[in-house]
């Protein structure tokens, strides 16, 4: 339980207004406290007062007081560095927030446009879980590669892959002949290629928020709606992702084979004209125009 500050007045029994509205008596805190129940330092404490991150104590006599709303607040604050986001970044959320922004919506915003757009979970491997998915293929070379191209993460003596979908089809692959390493560097090869298509995926999602200054969050009654058209899009770019997928795949294997048939075609018909054709004649067939 949080002490009353020493030189601050005693705890007495909740004022009219806390008993009218229903609200339980507000908890008090010196600096030291605060700083304790937020898991933070008093240091910490007061280098975001001086950034306007934390408003200032209550002032009685020459202690600060410092209330539940500021544990609240440092909370929040440790939340946001744990997710990445920096001093500077959580100001201006902090801001939105005093200026009318329902800080939930905020986040949820973020969510929408910079969450994952898979849905699997990641998953550990051992090493010689991953020697019976790929057999002899999986040799310390293969294995550097496809850490290399982030495919798995080392966690020890075990590997993490982001994406076993994608893992178990490589091992498919490879029991059907396909080299490990031919694998990797047609993945290696492809990448800049997805990179690219995800580039114009995720700007046909931001494109929702160029409706608005782009210094500025969305007005907070038309977060939610935003959130919610967001999410609506990022499943139909992955139903396009896929279609233009197996029609560029149909059109390059389709390609291939004609390619294949029709050198095949051509040396047989070509060996078959230089033995009829008659002594003298050039015995070439000229090849057909695709």
């Amino acid at each position: 339980m949080p002490k009353t500050p020493p030189s601050a007045s005693p705890p007495s029994s909740p004022d009219a207004s806390d008993v009218s509205t229903g609200a339980a008596p507000r908890n008090e805190y010196t600096v030291d406290e605060l700083a304790r129940v937020s898991d933070t330092t008093v240091r910490n404490v007061r280098a975001y007062q001086d950034r306007g991150l934390l408003e200032p104590p209550e002032k009685r006599g020459r202690v600060g007081v410092y209330a539940d709303t500021h544990v609240s607040r440092l909370k929040l604050i440790n939340h946001l560095l744990a997710r990445g986001y920096t001093l500077a970044n959580i100001q201006d959320l902090i801001k939105a927030v005093d200026e009318g922004h329902d800080l939930r919506s905020i986040l949820g915003l973020e969510t929408a446009i910079g969450g994952r757009w898979s849905r699997e979970h990641p998953k550990k491997y051992s090493l010689i879980e991953l020697l019976h998915m790929f057999g002899d293929k999986a040799s310390p070379g293969a294995l550097a590669k496809a850490v290399d191209l982030g495919l798995l993460e080392r966690d020890g003596l075990s590997f993490v892959s982001d994406s076993p979908t994608a893992l178990a089809a490589g091992a498919t692959l490879a029991k059907e002949g396909i080299l490990l390493a031919d694998l990797l560097d047609a993945v290696g090869i492809a990448r800049p290629h997805f990179s690219a298509v995800a580039k114009a995926l995720v700007d046909l999602v931001v494109r929702q928020l160029d409706r608005y200054d782009p210094d500025a969050l969305p007005p907070p009654a038309d977060v939610p709606a935003l959130v919610d058209a967001i999410w609506r899009v990022r499943p139909l770019a992955m139903v396009l992702v896929e279609s233009e997928m197996n029609r560029a795949l149909e059109e390059a294997s389709g390609d291939y084979l004609g390619d294949r048939v029709a050198a095949i075609m051509e040396k047989k018909l070509g060996h078959r004209t230089v033995s009829s054709a008659p002594k003298g004649a050039a015995g070439k067939v000229k090849r057909p125009k695709k």
